[in-house]
């Protein structure tokens, strides 16, 4: 049967004027309910009637990290306190390890101390990372409109096996989701307004709202914002993943440019994807209005749709098709751009991929508000 460990205890003793002997027992283990330094403290008594501290571990059975820690606090005392501490009294693993410890004095200024920082100072710190952000943002843009001018004068290799790839990705793929959203989006414009509509039995007015929402407004932007969460942040954590792994570092000592070879490509793939998926939206959003228009409102069939034709133009279909387009390329440069500014860790990949999708949803709010406002002023 095992015995249980003596219980760590420490004994102040005097043995001249100005000298403390602490003497240490028992087993002083990290699982051990070791005294607290308090009291030692108060044991020391007053730290002006003391110049030099010994030590007695003669009857000290066990020790680990506890006692080391225990006995760092008391150097750091004693040095406060101007006290000098003569460790022959310890056991020469514990005196090698105090050594260690007390060998490099801390450096001034190491630890971090949580200062307040004045309104002034965050004010200037969120102006100079946002001044740091446009810069950069120019600087990516910049180097993709260079790689697109390489491109089709022909001085660069382009990916077509991997474009076809990625077309296939931002496109199809993405029908399913689109579909549900679209649909839904057009079931809810119809019943709203066909909620207030009816009170005026003016219900065959749900065509107007439904077709020039869609078309103008809602396919778009529905559309935008699915591949911004779909394959904005796709493309965030691909290239993340690729800067983690140094593969982007290995394209750049072959001599091949990320921008060619990564970026471009899925830059394209969206912004050729998107406005066909916009049209799609668009005739979900209208087939949910029909759904609602027959069902609901009890209208013809054939008259919800000659009033939709009615109400909605080419322009109408012409305006979402730009801003869509417009849309992809801010989905893309904030997945491909977030991705190319990700750090080296898994932690990273994960804040460029939330960076990118909540870049993209904020611009592409800002710029459907801009368009709107433009194509209000030239009357379109």
């Amino acid at each position: 049967m095992e015995s249980k460990p003596e219980k760590p205890e420490f004994q102040c003793q005097r043995p001249s004027d100005r000298v403390v002997a602490i003497q240490f027992s028992g087993a002083w283990l990290i699982d051990a309910a070791i005294p607290d330094f308090q009291t030692l403290r108060e044991a020391l008594g007053d730290p002006a009637q003391t110049d030099t501290l010994t030590f007695n571990a003669t009857r000290l059975t066990g020790w680990d990290s506890k006692f080391l820690a225990f006995l760092l606090k008391i150097h750091q005392y004693c040095q406060k306190q101007n006290i000098v501490v003569e460790d022959e009294g310890l056991p020469d693993g514990v005196r090698r390890m105090l050594h260690l410890a007390t060998a490099v004095p801390e450096r001034q200024g190491a630890r971090r101390e949580a200062a307040r920082e004045s309104l002034l100072v965050r004010a200037g710190r969120m102006a100079e990372s946002s001044w740091q952000a446009v810069v950069s943002g120019l600087v990516f843009t910049g180097e993709v409109t260079a790689s697109f001018i390489r491109t089709i004068t022909g001085r660069t290799r382009f990916p077509w096996r991997d474009f076809g790839v990625l077309l296939q990705n931002c496109g199809s793929q993405a029908l399913p989701i689109i579909s549900l959203i679209s649909i839904l989006v057009g079931l809810i414009l119809a019943f709203v307004g066909a909620v207030q509509l009816k009170m005026f039995g003016a219900q065959i007015f749900v065509a107007n709202l439904v077709g020039l929402a869609m078309a103008r407004e809602m396919g778009a932007m529905m559309a935008a914002i699915i591949m911004a969460g779909r394959t904005g942040a796709a493309f965030a954590a691909q290239l993340g993943t690729m800067q983690v792994n140094e593969e982007i570092d290995a394209l750049v000592t072959m001599g091949i440019s990320p921008t060619d070879y990564l970026v471009l490509p899925r830059m394209l793939a969206l912004v050729l994807m998107l406005p066909l998926l916009c049209l799609y939206a668009n005739l979900m959003g209208i087939l949910g209005g029909v759904i609602v228009g027959t069902g609901l409102l009890d209208l013809p069939l054939k008259q919800y749709l000659v009033q939709t034709q009615a109400a909605v133009g080419l322009g109408d279909f012409l305006v979402g098709v730009v801003k869509s387009a417009i849309f992809g390329v801010i989905v893309a440069m904030a997945g491909c751009m977030r991705g190319m500014q990700c750090g080296r860790s898994a932690m990273a990949v994960g804040a460029a991929a939330t960076s990118a999708v909540v870049t993209a949803i904020v611009y592409i709010i800002v710029a459907d508000a801009v368009i709107t406002v433009i194509c209000d002023i030239i009357g379109v």
